[in-house]
């Protein structure tokens, strides 16, 4: 006699958004799961699978061989994926979905906690009013100049790193970015080897702005939170309110698709970014499918 094995346990996930930003998560604190792209952009389709701007894969840092370095300083690591399943550096809304989730878990409780991602470790605050804070680090602001264009139309774009690459183009109309299902073109090639993510900006009033991104990897969003660091950031330059040289910190609000986050940077240099972030469902994916993904019929 024998006896048949045991079915595969299904693999829990939750559902949740900052500004509509919306991400697959999925816990995995001792890094047993395989997550190849192509099962990570079947989760993420929003027909074929559960739907989402990117993953979330919640992973202990010191089990994970790219957060191993940060584990004394962050206990957990946002391992993030884009919709097509590549590998992102960080984001921004992402991180205050991430510690949304810790929370939810009760991993965590209000205040201040540290998350490893792959642009560092970040600082995150959990607001009693339901809001969070995150500590973006220094923006860098590249050298030379850049293009992006759609359609007929070209603008000159600030070249901004958070952690990952922005180009950031002022125009007058949000309309005139298209559909940004596609990657708007840029130039030079040359300043943005691994692709990068553009946001259309337009002014709402006094150190306010509304913008719209096609982000890498995922086309358009309704929101980006790196995104709109970038674009406070480059909006301050264009407005001469430097705060490493004035010593004054200065606060943008920044419309999104999805609603509205506040970009504050400090004297030092620091970029806090301030909104929601949502727990909207959890549930178990099948086995039978996931297994269907990872091998596909010959």
């Amino acid at each position: 006699m024998t006896t048949a094995s045991a079915a595969p346990a299904p693999t829990a996930f939750l559902k949740g958004h900052g500004t509509e930003n919306d991400f697959v998560i999925v816990p995995d604190p001792d890094n047993a799961l395989d997550l190849p792209a192509p099962v990570v952009a079947r989760l993420c389709d929003r027909r074929a699978g559960i739907g989402g701007d990117g993953l979330l894969h919640v992973v202990r840092s010191a089990a994970h061989p790219d957060a191993r370095t940060m584990a004394g300083a962050a206990e957990w690591f946002m391992d993030y994926r884009n919709a097509d399943g590549s590998v992102a550096e960080m984001c921004g809304n992402g991180v205050r979905v991430f510690a949304r989730y810790l929370q939810h878990a009760g991993l965590v409780s209000e205040g201040e906690l540290d998350i490893a991602t792959r642009g560092g470790v970040k600082r995150v605050h959990l607001d009693k009013n339901g809001d969070v804070t995150v500590s973006m680090g220094r923006a860098v602001l590249p050298e030379g100049d850049v293009t992006v264009s759609v359609g007929d139309r070209s603008w000159p774009a600030r070249n901004v790193n958070m952690g990952n690459p922005h180009a950031v183009a002022f125009v007058k109309d949000l309309t005139h970015a298209g559909s940004l299902f596609t990657p708007p073109p840029f130039s030079p090639a040359t300043a943005y080897p691994q692709g990068v993510n553009v946001e259309f900006v337009v002014d709402r009033g006094p150190r306010h702005v509304a913008m719209r991104v096609h982000e890498r990897g995922a086309a358009e969003t309704r929101s980006c939170g790196t995104g709109a660091c970038a674009v406070a950031v480059a909006a301050a330059r264009r407005d001469g309110a430097d705060p490493t040289v004035t010593g004054v910190p200065v606060t943008y609000t920044v419309d999104v698709l999805g609603g509205r986050l506040m970009i504050t940077e400090r004297p030092d240099g620091t970029v806090e970014m301030t909104g929601p972030a949502v727990i909207v469902a959890e549930g178990h994916i099948e086995p039978s499918w996931l297994a269907e993904i990872e091998n596909p019929a010959a």
